[in-house]
Order: C-alpha cells, then structure tokens, then sequence
C-alpha cells in the first residue's frame, strides 16, 4: 500500500506541477473572472476531512479488537465519501467554464476528477473491508486489510487538502 501511495503521490505531483507551471509561464492562462467559488468546496473539504477522523476512530477500534466500532466508522466514512462525491459533482454543475474552455478549466477539472476517482476507489475498499467486518473477520491481531484501507483513504484526503489549496486558495494571491 506504501508503494501504491507513493506512485499516486508522485501523479498528483505531476498533475499539480503542470497546473502551476501553466500558470506561472503561460499570460492569460487562468480565468480572469475570478477565482473559483468556495461556499461548496470548504464545507466539502470539511465532510471529507471528518471522514478522516472517522476511519481513524474505526482502525484504533479495530486494533483494540473492537468490532461495533470499527462497523460504525467505517459505515460513517463511506456516507462521508459519497457526500464529498455528490457535493462535488453539484459544484462541477455550476462552474462558470467547462473542461474544454481554456488550459485552466482542463487541468482543473483533470486534478479534481482524479482526485474524485481516488475517493471512489476509496469508497471500494470501504465497502470491501465492510463486507468482512460485518462477517467478523478481524480482530485485534488481525487487521491489515482494515489499516490499507485507512492508509489510502488519509492520502486521498491529505491529496485533498493540497489539491484545494493549489486550485481554489492560491489563485486568490495573484
């Protein structure tokens, strides 16, 4: 799982890399109507950092060998997920530009689509790891799967916090 975080990592990078490098050599490469909205994605960003909390109290659950808890977190985490993904697709629908407008709206929409295809992915591996924890097949000593499936969904929300800072906070500084 360490090394599926690190190559997801270094794509992000790349992705992020090309946004800011667009931005800095390109005039006229970001939209002049301003920057994008926030009233959506703060509190989206909230639901999903609280959705890391949630699949943290599930593993420590799990570790303590305590399976209601693990049940209810990981329960909580996916409608957490799924809220972010529907949140997100309300606020592609009322974009002011669409992916093929500009380099700007390409790689806003790329960054933040791959990011939404790795909370799906996410939300898989929640559903996975639920349908064994409900069959009762982990226990204190026995939990691997359960700490993968936290250990990529905190990358995926740590992404997030770089991905809204790059795309929605620092277009604000120029």
């Amino acid at each position: 799982m360490t090394l599926v975080i690190v190559t997801e990592g270094m794509l992000f990078a790349y992705l992020l890399f090309g946004y800011f490098y667009l931005g800095s050599m390109t005039p006229g490469a970001f939209p002049t109507d301003g920057p994008p909205e926030l009233k959506l994605v703060i509190p989206n960003t909230i639901v999903l950092l609280i959705s890391s909390g949630t699949m943290y109290w599930a593993e420590r659950g799990i570790r303590a060998g305590n399976q209601g808890r693990l049940r209810l977190g990981m329960l909580v985490t996916l409608v957490l997920g799924i809220l972010f993904l529907i949140v997100q697709g309300i606020e592609y629908s009322h974009k002011r530009f669409a992916f093929q407008t500009n380099a700007y709206s390409g790689l806003f929409f790329t960054i933040t689509g791959f990011h939404g295809f790795h909370v799906f992915v996410g939300l898989l591996m929640n559903v996975v790891v639920q349908v064994w924890a409900w069959r009762g097949w982990f226990t204190s000593e026995r939990h691997l799967a359960v700490t993968n499936a936290a250990m990529y969904w905190h990358f995926v929300d740590g992404v997030w916090l770089v991905v809204f800072f790059s795309l929605y906070i620092t277009p604000r500084f120029s």
